[in-house]
């Protein structure tokens, strides 16, 4: 099973960016589709995006349409997510996990420890 390590989080001012990194052990990261969630406090952890093994289908939420991208480097079993014109409301902390289903918004194996977004106002 892959074993995944959030890393990138920090705090930034309202409409400032980051760029998260999951870095996966095991050789099966480039066979699965992946996607990052993210939990905020007294909150359900929810949908953000995903990617496909191959990188070239992706989905986002609502919340993260135009904002954030998502991409792959199979190469280096590193997924990321660029996030642009932040806001208090993404303050939470993010996670990335397999989704294998055809929705690719449903989370299957183990989670990482996540990394902490906060954005001030």
């Amino acid at each position: 099973q892959m074993q995944l390590v959030e890393s990138g989080g920090g705090m930034v001012q309202t409409g400032g960016s980051l760029r998260l990194s999951c870095t996966a052990s095991g050789r099966t990261f480039g066979t699965v589709n992946m996607g990052w969630f993210r939990q905020a406090p007294g909150k359900e952890r929810e949908f953000v995006a995903a990617i496909s093994w191959g990188g070239g289908t992706t989905t986002y939420a609502d919340s993260a349409k135009g904002r954030f991208t998502i991409s792959r480097d199979n190469a280096k079993n590193t997924m990321y997510l660029h996030m642009d014109s932040l806001v208090p409301e993404d303050t939470a902390v993010y996670y990335c996990v397999p989704v294998p289903g055809p929705t690719m918004r449903t989370p299957s194996g183990s989670w990482g420890q996540g990394t902490q977004v906060t954005v001030s106002s």
